[in-house]
């Protein structure tokens, strides 16, 4: 373990200022806390904290953090108090240490749910302070180092899985990349031993045979006398890619690993921006440079403040080489993050939080997330993607996932933009809102005020912030139809009993039906949990609550056009209230259209509807539909046709068998014009789908005493 001087002077030797008296008491608070407690390995607990403090000195991180990685578990594992802590060390030491303790003693419903719970206060803690994140990675560090101790391999997998999906790629977005190869290393060694152990043997092997070829010295020579004689002062390290690095690239493009030809990588630091830019003129001019391998992150930088140039090239005896260029400040900002550049000053706290604004946009995720499996999901789609680098009109670069789209474009810029767009120009040319964006595009964003989010969006959003956007309107615009819905109704019910519908009373059962107010029991009834017959009867009968006490709840009901489950119909947002149009009838089959009116729902028209023209005025109101004829339940549809016939004895029977024969069923007849030798009437005909119905109008035609039969379209 590490001595209580070896650790001041640690700090001593990059902080000559630090607070030694803090740093003393710290340890021994600590040591005392954690008393005799051990860890899976044997080793006294406090070697733990102790060793997370260590890796925090190898970041050169101020006192306040050393300190906090001393004092991270005293309040989870031992019986100190964030306020003992507070009381000793100082408020700011204090919240740094409650950022990191989880919440071990909370009383929620499930590990997953716990999980979340911690990891969204890590996350607020981390919105004020990074420092609170660097202390939970170091965390995490070493206990990946020790993990091989725990004896519980389920246990081992769960944390290497957890480590993977969310610390690996946090220190990623803050520039970690030695700490999150070293993770990354570690989970998969835990994950996948076999595929780790087949590729470090074959590491191995091509190190011994580039060291009986002195290869790497051969090529680093070459290069630093290109560059020396053109007058750059350059280091050049060779290295080979990492076990987990490789691996990913095998499965990312389906190679072999002896297909790869870029396993050894040289890393070329120079002093300036100036010599980065001369000294990839000069590998180019030299060297031939390989398609598709070129990326500036100097002029376009990555989210996390990453810079250097990558190139491919064919280098000395023809071997195929990466190289990345970059100057000594941006190689400490490579290597270390945020933590190579992190100065604890009030003046410059609000600047580091602004430049980590990917916090408090996973927060929001967290805060519109329904369920923890949902938040995962979210989290990992925004964390653990490749990146590709647009412009906004103005010039401001967006850095976005793979595979990102002008929808996630457009929740980036702000939620209110991704929530009213309506279009997209992509360079200049209106665009679908699927196109996938690529490096370099430029982005306009068309937006209508009145403009919602399509349920749509989400088959082809990917990240997280745009997809819990979309699942948070639909489960809000669901909530509202259910509970407009719900009232209609409960108002019908109460009007067939013949009894005055009021929210008075109302109030005086609604407790009774395990709901917490009246809104509640509106998108109950709507959704079909509740019946309205129940809840007049509740009102009418008091002992009709008496018999309800500890029944179950029912299904949602399939009611016609009520319960969207039971519409056989793509495009609508879920719980939406839907019916179908009087004046069409649209019915499977048909190309139709829907129509929203507040508080009503959607209306659904035939394409060819004639009333459609009165909404000419309003597109926004317009619902692109279609029927979802793979899932359509067995239910009849009225059908509505328009029939003239010869006035003559026995018609109306004749046209009766027919449809009868051709199993229709004639819902309503309506004369509606007459004379001596014909009449004319509407037909309301219950079909299975418009094939149905245009069988019958055939059959129709075929009657002798039959002038014209006709769909009614308005």
């Amino acid at each position: 373990m590490i001595r209580q001087f070896e650790l001041v002077d640690r700090v001593k030797v990059y902080d000559a200022d630090a607070n030694e008296d803090v740093l003393n008491r710290a340890y021994v608070f600590s040591m005392k806390a954690h008393g005799s407690q051990l860890r899976a390995s044997g080793d006294p607990y406090f070697s733990h904290p102790l060793e997370v403090a260590g890796i925090l000195t190898e970041l050169k991180l101020d006192t306040d953090t050393i300190v906090t990685g001393l004092l991270h578990d005293t309040v989870e594992d031992t019986v100190a108090t964030i306020e003992e802590i507070s009381e000793v060390f100082g408020p700011s030491i204090a919240h740094l240490v409650d950022g990191v303790t989880k919440l071990s003693k909370l009383e929620l419903q499930s590990d997953d749910k716990r999980q979340v719970e911690n990891f969204r206060k890590l996350l607020l803690a981390t919105s004020r302070d990074i420092r609170v994140l660097l202390v939970k990675l170091a965390d995490r560090l070493h206990n990946m180092r020790t993990l091989k101790h725990i004896k519980n391999a389920d246990k081992r997998e769960r944390i290497a899985r957890e480590t993977m999906e969310i610390y690996v790629p946090l220190a990623e977005r803050i520039g970690m990349q030695r700490m999150k190869d070293e993770l990354e290393d570690l989970c998969f060694a835990e994950l996948n031993p076999d595929a780790r152990a087949t590729i470090v043997a074959r590491l191995e092997f091509l190190r011994t045979e580039a060291a009986d070829e002195d290869l790497l010295a051969e090529i680093t020579a070459e290069l630093t006398k290109l560059l020396n004689d053109a007058g750059i002062k350059a280091s050049i390290k060779g290295r080979e890619k990492r076990p987990y690095s490789i691996w990913r690239k095998m499965q990312r493009q389906n190679v072999e690993f002896a297909q790869l030809s870029d396993i050894m990588a040289f890393r070329i630091v120079v002093d300036s921006d100036d010599d980065c830019y001369r000294s990839l003129g000069l590998i180019h001019t030299r060297y031939r440079c390989v398609p598709g391998r070129f990326k500036d992150y100097i002029s376009t930088p990555k989210r996390n403040g990453y810079r250097s140039i990558h190139t491919g090239i064919l280098g000395p005896k023809k071997r195929r080489i990466e190289i990345q260029i970059r100057g000594r400040k941006m190689h400490e900002i490579a290597e270390f993050g945020v933590a190579a550049h992190w100065q604890y000053k009030q003046d410059e706290e609000a600047a580091e939080t602004r430049e980590y604004q990917w916090v408090r946009e996973l927060l929001d995720i967290i805060e519109h997330a329904s369920d923890p499996d949902e938040f995962l999901e979210h989290t990992r789609l925004d964390l653990f993607q490749d990146q590709v680098f647009c412009f906004t009109p103005q010039g401001e670069l967006i850095a976005l996932p793979r595979g990102a789209t002008p929808v996630d474009f457009a929740y980036e810029v702000h939620s209110e933009v991704g929530d009213s767009c309506v279009g997209a120009k992509i360079n200049g040319r209106l665009l679908p809102l699927r196109t996938q964006l690529h490096n370099g595009d430029q982005i306009e964003i068309v937006t209508s005020s009145p403009g919602t989010p399509s349920p749509d969006w989400e088959n082809f959003v990917v990240t997280g912030k745009a997809r819990s956007r979309i699942r948070r309107f639909v489960r809000s615009k669901q909530r509202t139809e259910y509970g407009r819905l719900g009232e209609a109704i409960l108002q019908k019910s109460f009007r067939e009993k013949g009894f005055e519908f009021t929210d008075t009373v109302l109030e005086a059962v609604f407790r009774h039906f395990s709901v917490g107010s009246l809104d509640e029991l509106y998108v109950a009834v709507g959704d079909g949990n509740l019946t309205g017959p129940e809840i007049v009867a509740a009102v009418l009968d008091k002992d009709v609550l008496k018999k309800r006490r500890g029944r179950k709840k029912k299904q949602p009901a399939s009611g016609n056009g009520a319960v969207t489950d039971a519409i056989p119909i793509r495009g609508l947002i879920p719980g939406m209230a839907v019916q179908f149009a009087n004046c069409c009838h649209p019915l499977p089959g048909d190309r139709i259209i829907g129509i929203q009116t507040r508080g009503k729902g959607v209306s659904v028209h035939t394409i060819d509807c004639e009333s459609l023209e009165s909404f000419q005025e309003t597109p926004e109101r317009w619902v692109d539909l279609a029927w979802d004829l793979g899932s359509t339940p067995e239910t009849s549809h009225i059908g509505r046709l328009t029939v003239i016939v010869a006035n003559k004895r026995g018609t109306l029977a004749h046209l009766a068998s027919v449809v009868a024969d051709n199993l229709g069923n004639i819902n309503n007849l309506k004369i509606t014009d007459r004379s001596k030798d014909f009449f004319e009437f509407s037909l309301d005909i219950e079909v299975e789908d418009s094939k149905h119905l245009n069988e019958i109008i055939g059959a129709l035609r075929a009657v002798s005493s039959v002038t014209s039969v006709d769909r009614a379209l308005h």
